[in-house]
């Protein structure tokens, strides 16, 4: 079954994961992406980032390292050197057939090439050529390099992370990368729409710390009203309570108490029903300004309680809650197999002949997502891609 992208053909000249990220979700949905890689360089970045990379049959590592799996599945890895003339023909080609380009390069990097967005829309003007930086192409710092952990460090999600006394924290995993791809890969769907009405490409300019500040949402929108920094609260939620993890007799939980009325069910599991009508207590504002007497009253309450007692007890009452599971436990659990977020790709040349990937949420009911090719080896697909272009 044909993927709702199929047809369109992305040049991807990314690297590490915000521009992977976007690209492979684009592949996901039956675009046919070409990753070009560095051969100088041994490819992406990803690819050297350890500490685990998959193994080949004799327990050597391969250039298939776990970060690089995460945002590089249904694409072709094609060898080229931008620096060469022959490398720049070759992409010059390869702009003529492409409908999007997607590049991560710093602002300006790529006209020394005669790469950049103006000539590559002259050379097709239907192109989507979308560019995501640090910075954006514009503004004071847009010559500056830029990484998940600069976006979460300026644009002030890191003050907002952690517990109140402790020091500023990023996010597990790059969560600024990754949402930087996902509104690239939305902007480019909008431009591929425009460009199919109208017949023409367009520029996107995206940059990683415009995104990161974008999804500040309520934390950043309060500010702007109150000019009032807001402060960190830890696992807990500055405008809800209680919801939050609490320690419990054999691990922790999260409760998530949206309304008054979940409040009053929550008490009446704890055996608390008197604390629901202290005027201190009774709604959620009068609860987020006596938060800590509360706290004193809900938190050995909670610790005399086991996981599975509170998510059974809770859940019964229709008020949300979760045993705060490892990884592993997320990935393994009957809900993730459920919806094949873990999915197994042959890719042979490994120890195993095959390599786990995590899935798409995406559930199309007409066009589903695609899993065709595992994450590429570099320059695997050099001969056959650049192929297409000679003989033309």
């Amino acid at each position: 079954m044909a993927g709702a992208l199929d047809g369109v053909k992305v040049l991807d000249l990314s690297r590490v994961l915000a521009g992977p990220t976007c690209t492979q979700l684009l592949g996901d949905m039956g675009a046919e992406v070409w990753k070009i890689e560095n051969p100088a360089t041994g490819g992406d970045d990803t690819r050297h980032w350890g500490p685990v990379s998959v193994k080949d049959p004799a327990g050597r590592e391969t250039d298939l390292s776990g970060y690089f799996l995460s945002a590089n599945r249904n694409k072709y890895s094609v060898a080229v050197d931008l620096a060469s003339e022959e490398g720049q023909r070759a992409i010059r080609a390869m702009v003529a057939e492409a409908d999007i380009l997607v590049e991560n390069f710093k602002p300006g990097n790529l006209a020394k090439y005669g790469l950049d967005a103006d000539a590559m829309l002259t050379l097709n003007p239907r192109l989507v050529y979308c560019s995501i930086s640090g910075y954006g192409q514009t503004g004071p710092n847009a010559a500056r390099p830029g990484y998940d952990l600069m976006a979460q460090a300026y644009g002030g999600i890191m003050s907002l992370t952690g517990e109140p006394e402790g020091e500023p924290m990023k996010v597990g995993v790059a969560v600024a990368d990754v949402i930087c791809g996902l509104y690239a890969s939305s902007g480019i769907l909008a431009a591929l729409r425009h460009r199919d009405r109208t017949g023409q490409g367009q520029h996107i300019d995206i940059g990683l710390l415009d995104a990161q500040m974008a999804w500040l949402i309520n934390v950043g929108t309060t500010y702007l009203e109150t000019e009032t920094e807001p402060k960190r609260h830890g696992n807990a939620h500055p405008a809800i309570v209680p919801y939050q993890v609490f320690e419990a007799a054999d691990g922790h939980v999260v409760v998530a108490v949206g309304n008054d009325r979940q409040f009053v069910r929550f008490c009446d599991f704890l055996d608390l029903p008197q604390l629901p009508d202290d005027p201190r207590y009774a709604t959620n504002r009068a609860r987020t300004e006596h938060r800590e007497s509360l706290m004193d009253v809900l938190i050995p309450a909670m610790r005399l309680r086991r996981v599975e007692d509170v998510v059974a007890g809770l859940e019964a009452r229709s008020v949300t809650a979760s045993a705060v599971q490892t990884v592993g436990q997320a990935l393994t659990s009957e809900q993730a197999k459920a919806r094949e977020m873990v999915i197994e790709m042959t890719k042979p040349g490994t120890a195993k002949g095959a390599v786990r990937l995590l899935g798409n949420p995406l559930k199309f009911s007409a066009t589903p997502v695609r899993y065709d090719r595992a994450p590429p080896y570099c320059g695997e697909d050099t001969d056959e891609i650049l192929g297409r272009f000679r003989k033309g």
